[in-house]
Formats: structure tokens, C-alpha cells, sequence
């Protein structure tokens, strides 16, 4: 039997994961286990030292190499309508008349309502219409005519809006925190948005509209699909038809190209490119009572699977990760 003395002097034992060793004086050496975190030694203090002084000079170039990046899983960028749109900025051209309009309304209507477009799987989501170059009433008869009255409280017009740069972005950043939900948003014209200069048409200029339509894409993990013009005069490449300067295709991350014979034709192509996506070429029919675009047939590049599906299911087999999904 301990007397008071000793009960308060006796040794109490560790509740620690080791489960029963008693603790010694406060002086004594313990040896850490696996888990207990130490101290790294001084030469690596110093070199996480240097990498932060790097990193906050203004001139540090951030780089990663070639085997960080194997070793790393980043997100893809999510799919709107599955091989068509993406998160990000597109762009559709074409000639003034030729169904546009008709084209976009059909695609903001199938992501607002989930349905299915064509062969293309479709992610739900709110959809923002600027129709800037309509009024409400002829938009009414657009979507009546097109769809009767099966409506959607997911799909929302605009017919004036400001410019990009000039209480446009404020308008959108507005919109999205009242509607987190959105998946697209159509701005129907570029030529609505872009302030009037007299570089309204320079490779900078161009390429900074998409950029900032871009970059508001990629902040919210949406589609931003702007209808443009094409111009009149023939190109060897299809795509350099799009009315303004290569800066408008080169910073886009897709684009879609529509093209009639002649323009009373019922029958439409559209070619389709994109960073995330395979090169195609759709074949059109518009219905003449509805003016709904139908589908008749596509044309792919050979092979079927993208390059980064497969290189994604590649690492997913290495490394038994999951690449990540926005």
C-alpha cells in the first residue's frame, strides 16, 4: 500500500497511441514514432527560405516539370452539351440570316431543360440569354413558335446589357451569384459588347474581348458562347471567314462555324473545333414550321477518343486516382 506521499509522486502512465509507456522527467529523450512530426534540419529551413524569396520576385517564372506533371491530376474541364460546348469561350459565326439566332435559342433551351440535343448528352443548368440585337416580344414568338408552351424558369433573357469593360462584367458577376447554378450564358452579338475604337478590329483588341469573356468562363466553370458575323470574301481555311482578326479564333477555346449554300436553304454545316473536344462537322436540317435545327448526320476525326481521355485513364491506372471532374 502507497501512502499519500507516493500516490503523488508515482508515475502516471501515457494515453498515448503507444498505448501503457509511462511518462519520464521532463528531461528525458523520448525517440518519435512514425507519426511525430520533426523539425527539418537547418540547410532545409534555408532552402524554403530561397524558394519563397523566388516566388515573390517579380520577375520568378513558375515552371513544373516534365515528371510533376505526369504526377499530377488537374481538373478537366466539364462538358455542357457532351462533344459540343465546354466550360469556357466559344464563339458561333456565320453569314447575317441564316438561323443563328434560331441555332442558339435551341441550345439555350436543351441545357436549361437537360434534354437531350440530338445525340449529345446535355448537363442541366440556368442559362443567361443576351438577345441584344431583339426586342422581348419577338423573342416571345421565337421560343413560341419553337417550343409552344412548354416553358422553363431556368432559361432568362436580356436585350440590353452593358458593354465588356464597361458594366457588362459587373452585370454577369451579378447574375451568377444570384444563379450559381449556370451552365451557359449567350451573348448575341460580339459587335453588342465591344466599345467602338479605332482598334475595334486589331489582333489586340480581339483577342482581349475573348480573353476577358474567357476569363469570367473559367472563374464559374461555364460555357460563354458569343454569336459573331462572318465576312463575305472567301478564305482557304473556313474558320478565317470569322469577321475580324486571328485573335478572336486563337484565344477562343472553341469555335463553330455555320454556313449555308444559299440562304433560303433548309440545309446548314457547322464545323466545330475546340481545345477539349474532337474536330466535326455537323449536318443540319431546319424544320420550316418550327425553325427547330435537326441533325442528320456528323462527320469526326478518325480514332473516336480524345487525347487527354486517354491520357486521363492512363494516369487513372497508374496511379489508381480518379482525374478530378469540375
Amino acid at each position: 500500500m502507497m501512502n499519500e506521499t507516493e500516490k503523488t509522486t508515482a508515475l502516471v502512465p501515457s494515453v498515448g497511441a503507444d498505448g501503457g509507456q509511462p511518462l519520464h522527467n521532463s528531461t528525458a529523450q523520448s525517440i518519435p514514432d512514425e507519426n511525430t512530426e520533426i523539425n527539418p534540419p537547418e540547410e532545409d529551413l534555408q532552402e524554403l527560405y530561397r524558394r519563397m524569396q523566388r516566388m515573390t520576385d517579380p520577375h520568378y517564372l513558375h515552371t513544373v516539370s516534365m515528371t510533376e506533371l505526369y504526377q499530377t491530376t488537374y481538373k478537366s474541364r466539364p462538358p455542357i452539351i457532351d462533344g459540343l460546348l465546354y466550360a469556357g469561350a466559344y464563339i458561333l459565326a456565320g453569314a447575317p440570316k441564316i438561323g443563328k439566332s434560331f441555332l442558339v435559342a435551341q441550345l439555350a433551351y436543351h441545357v436549361s431543360t437537360g434534354q437531350k440535343l440530338w445525340e449529345y448528352d446535355v448537363r442541366q443548368g440556368t442559362v443567361l440569354y443576351l438577345a441584344l440585337e431583339d426586342d422581348f416580344g419577338r423573342i416571345q414568338n421565337r421560343m413560341f413558335m419553337m417550343y409552344g408552351v412548354d416553358d422553363t424558369d431556368k432559361l432568362y433573357f436580356a436585350t440590353v446589357a452593358g458593354k465588356i469593360g464597361n458594366g457588362l462584367d459587373e452585370q454577369l458577376e451579378n447574375f451568377m451569384r444570384e444563379h450559381p447554378d449556370t451552365k451557359l450564358i449567350i451573348i448575341d452579338t460580339m459587335q453588342k459588347i465591344r466599345e467602338a475604337g479605332g482598334e475595334a478590329y486589331s489582333y489586340a483588341s480581339d483577342y482581349e474581348i475573348i480573353g476577358k469573356l474567357k476569363q469570367f468562363a473559367d472563374k464559374y466553370c461555364i460555357c460563354v458562347l458569343t454569336v459573331h458575323h462572318t465576312r463575305k470574301q472567301p478564305a482557304g481555311d473556313s474558320f478565317e471567314m470569322i469577321s475580324g482578326t486571328t485573335g478572336l479564333l486563337g484565344c477562343a477555346d472553341g469555335s463553330l462555324l455555320m454556313q449555308k449554300k444559299k440562304r433560303t436553304d433548309l440545309e446548314s454545316t457547322i464545323d466545330v473545333v475546340g481545345r477539349d473536344q474532337q474536330d466535326q462537322i455537323l449536318y443540319l436540317r431546319k424544320d420550316p414550321e418550327t425553325q427547330i435545327w435537326q441533325l442528320e448526320k456528323t462527320e469526326n476525326e478518325h480514332g473516336g477518343k480524345y487525347a487527354h481521355q486517354i491520357f486521363e485513364r492512363q494516369v487513372r491506372q497508374a496511379s489508381g486516382r480518379i482525374p478530378c471532374q469540375l
